[in-house]
């Protein structure tokens, strides 16, 4: 952070629906971008103030509990302060809501500081399909799901794992994470949801590990094949990548403030599975 300047904290939700994701691009319409836009108008400042996110969604993917923080000159934030939220309400289009902004805690970083990011995958397997208010965030599945087939499948995914199986591989990033949770739950409105968190997680991760999952749910596959496609650490052409749309980032979760600042550096390391030489991970 730049000497003279304030860190802000924004926590933040949008319906993804219309969204090329989350990431500024020069020619299609981002969170990121209507954001930094907004701040820089609301504000009335001359240079765009560049956000970090939590986790970056992809293109349709909604949150409800993303965390972003920007660093805002000292003289901008005494000065905008209290008025920061309601005049970003009146700029912001209505898919975009910030519901807090509050000077962030010396060390907190909304990347590198956290230590969990929660997602929910909502699927509705109605034979009649789902319902039509509903159907900007669920996915319809037209067989039916047996959710405990898909919960025993799923506690075999669990823990710390090379996840190349069901990951987008990036140049230069790693595939390990660690898969906390992984739950299935029918509620009584008969949409099954999944629960997703991890410490973090690479490009297409959850929505592959869903897809994988539903093929269980549905018979098609039995509930130890997940966990043999992750221990085989290549893509499977019969995991598929699911719809974006039932996807929402729920809650991304951070520690203590006195340990905000040694998580992030423990975050920046380049994570290797115990036994793996350094350069295996990738």
């Amino acid at each position: 952070m730049e000497a003279g300047s304030v860190r802000v904290r924004l926590d933040l939700s949008y319906d993804g629906k219309d969204f090329s994701g989350w990431a500024r691009q020069a020619t299609r319409r981002t969170v990121q971008g209507e954001i930094e836009d907004a701040l820089r108008t609301v504000t009335r400042s001359s240079r765009t103030y560049d956000l970090t996110v939590a986790g970056r969604t992809d293109a349709g993917v909604h949150a409800r509990g993303q965390v972003a923080h920007v660093d805002l000159p000292e003289d901008v934030w005494a000065e905008h302060a209290d008025k920061l939220l309601r005049r970003l309400a009146g700029r912001l289009p209505h898919d975009i809501r910030v519901w807090k902004a509050e000077e962030a805690p010396a060390g907190f970083n909304a990347r590198f500081a956290a230590v969990y990011r929660r997602y929910a995958y909502r699927v509705g397997d109605h034979v009649g399909g789902v319902d039509p208010l509903l159907r900007g965030h669920v996915l319809w599945h037209d067989w039916p799901l047996d959710v405990d087939a898909m919960n025993e499948a799923s506690a075999g995914l669990l823990g710390e794992h090379d996840f190349a199986a069901y990951c987008k591989r990036r140049e230069g990033a790693t595939t390990i994470r660690t898969l906390q949770k992984l739950e299935w739950v029918r509620g009584d409105d008969g949409i099954v949801t999944a629960t997703v968190r991890a410490d973090a997680f690479c490009h297409n991760m959850v929505r592959s590990l869903v897809g994988a999952l539903l093929f269980v749910g549905d018979g098609h596959r039995p509930p130890e094949w997940p966990a043999k496609v992750l221990a085989a650490g290549v893509r499977d052409s019969a995991v598929h990548v699911v719809r974006p749309h039932g996807l929402t980032l729920e809650e991304v979760g951070y520690p203590a403030d006195a340990l905000l600042a040694a998580r992030s550096r423990e975050a920046r390391n380049k994570r290797t599975l115990p036994g793996a030489p350094p350069d295996s991970c990738c």
